[in-house]
């Protein structure tokens, strides 16, 4: 079988250079021989976030004081590419979530004792995590949030409203919630960000939603009921919500770069060895150039969407405002992994279009990354805001 290997930056450490054959290794027997079940059953089972937290690989960004692996950025890159090499999405799109998107926000900004309570659940995989901001009427558009909450006289908040495509809705335990706190503040002032466990009587699941792909991940509509927590719920200082969720999308759009050159990385493996095999007009597909063409074309795209995703990594480590530069990786990435993949379905012919082939289903979970993490004209905005 053909593999396709990025040459290995020297960026990369021994101990991720290790992270990188033991995930690539985990996914190969553990992951990819089970995910149709999970694919069919619409989510994955809590025992592989306890195997992978056990293993260390879900609290590689977090604090070693709370259980984490006090890694940096390259961590998520290494750990989203090897994810994404399985060729399910949903699969990924789970465990990045919880380890890159939502209790991160508590790795940054929590009080000792938030991260005390929470962080060591989440890296050995015993709690899950979610980010809850997009709303019916305000996904890319943070600003626009209408869920509400309220404090009272006792110091506790009362919350309202409803979430919309939250990515480990249904199985999340840790829901990092967004909020308006200032009713009177324009804009993106006045919103803040609460911690809100399962088990809440005021959080309600609303509804699973069936996806067009990433059906491995559980995807749920939520509702806060008068949902009640405490003052020390509130993480962070009031009225920086937006402030921290911009901060963190930065992450969030750098594992999306992991994830596209992952993903494009199978979708080419898988398509070489088609090609290799089938024969047409009295050769295989592979001796025909138009074909060798295509597929040096799209290797030589993924290979520059990674050479950008693991720029950005290392200037984020730096320290560096890498806004522009995630923007620019977000768009570019995205739109270059649906071009990979629906040219490598195309050199699969019909096959490629049946259900229960890899590459009809690497299309299938394609598709979000243009849309979910900011779309694809929200990122080129943001580019030329900054030109």
């Amino acid at each position: 079988m053909t593999e396709f290997d990025y040459l290995e930056p020297d960026l990369l450490d021994d101990d991720l250079r290790m992270v990188r054959q033991q995930v690539r290794r985990y996914v190969r027997e553990q992951i990819v021989p089970q995910a149709d079940a999970w694919e069919e059953a619409g989510e994955i089972p809590r025992q592989l976030f306890l195997e992978l937290g056990e293993m260390g690989f879900l609290g590689m960004r977090h604090p070693v004081e709370y259980g984490g692996g006090g890694m940096g950025p390259l961590a998520s890159v290494v750990w989203g590419e090897e994810l994404a090499r399985s060729g399910y999405g949903g699969v990924a799109a789970a465990l990045t979530v919880h380890s890159d998107m939502s209790v991160i926000h508590i790795a940054h900004r929590g009080t000792h004792e938030q991260k005390q309570k929470y962080l060591p659940e989440a890296c050995a995989g015993r709690k899950i995590g979610a980010v809850c901001v997009t709303e019916p009427g305000a996904g890319s558009d943070v600003a626009g949030l209408r869920t509400r909450a309220v404090r009272q006289a006792d110091g506790s908040w009362v919350i309202n409203g409803s979430k919309t495509f939250i990515t480990n809705g249904v199985n999340g335990d840790i829901y990092i919630v967004a909020a308006r706190t200032d009713p009177e503040a324009k804009g993106s002032r006045g919103i803040s960000l609460f911690v809100v466990e399962k088990g809440n009587p005021g959080l309600k699941v609303t509804r699973k939603f069936d996806k067009h792909g990433w059906r491995a991940s559980d995807t749920a509509e939520l509702f806060f009921d008068d949902c009640r927590v405490g003052a020390d719920a509130l993480l962070g200082e009031e009225g920086k919500g937006f402030y921290y969720i911009m901060s963190t999308f930065q992450n969030e759009r750098l594992v999306v770069g992991a994830l596209v050159s992952g993903s494009c990385a199978r979708a080419i493996e898988l398509t070489v060895d088609y090609v290799r095999q089938r024969q047409a007009f009295g050769k295989s597909l592979w001796d025909q150039q138009v074909v060798r063409n295509k597929l040096a074309w799209m290797a030589a795209k993924a290979q520059a969407v990674r050479a950008l995703t693991y720029q950005c990594a290392q200037m984020i480590a730096e320290g560096k405002d890498t806004v522009r530069e995630v923007s620019m990786l977000k768009a570019f990435g995205a739109e270059t992994l649906q071009e990979v993949v629906h040219t490598c379905l195309q050199l699969h012919g019909g096959t490629g279009y049946m259900i229960g082939t890899p590459i009809e289903r690497m299309a299938r979970d394609a598709r979000i990354l243009t849309i979910g993490g900011g779309a694809t004209e929200v990122m080129l905005e943001e580019v030329a805001k900054r030109m």
